[in-house]
């Protein structure tokens, strides 16, 4: 059985909160939720958030949550905000605010 979270439009760019989600996919969820509060990265609450959405969606169907692995742990690109910083002689240079999406897919044990 699969339980899906997800959240939309985080911003923070995905190259941020990659290396943050490679440390995780290699724990149990329960793991990662314990060890999520103490990385003292601003991503990891994000990704707490998430995957403790999942994990709540699995105890929804009374599924026990020491049998669930990670499947994956998507980290896609949302839209950009483009902003601008004002330069010398009047002129304007961009500033792209990049968004992330983060996806968790989690699967029971074989």
């Amino acid at each position: 059985m699969e339980f899906k979270s997800e959240q939309k439009h985080i911003l923070m760019s995905p190259r941020k909160l990659r290396p943050i989600a490679d440390v995780v996919k290699k724990m149990t969820p329960t793991k990662a939720i314990e060890v999520l509060p103490f990385i003292k990265k601003r991503g990891s609450e994000y990704l707490f958030k998430v995957i403790k959405s999942a994990l709540a969606n699995a105890n929804q169907k009374m599924v026990d949550s020491n049998t669930l692995v990670f499947k994956e742990i998507q980290i896609g690109e949302g839209p950009r905000l483009k902003r601008g910083q004002p330069v010398s002689r009047g002129r304007w240079h961009p500033i792209k605010k990049r968004m992330s999406h983060v996806k968790v897919i989690l699967e029971t044990k074989k």
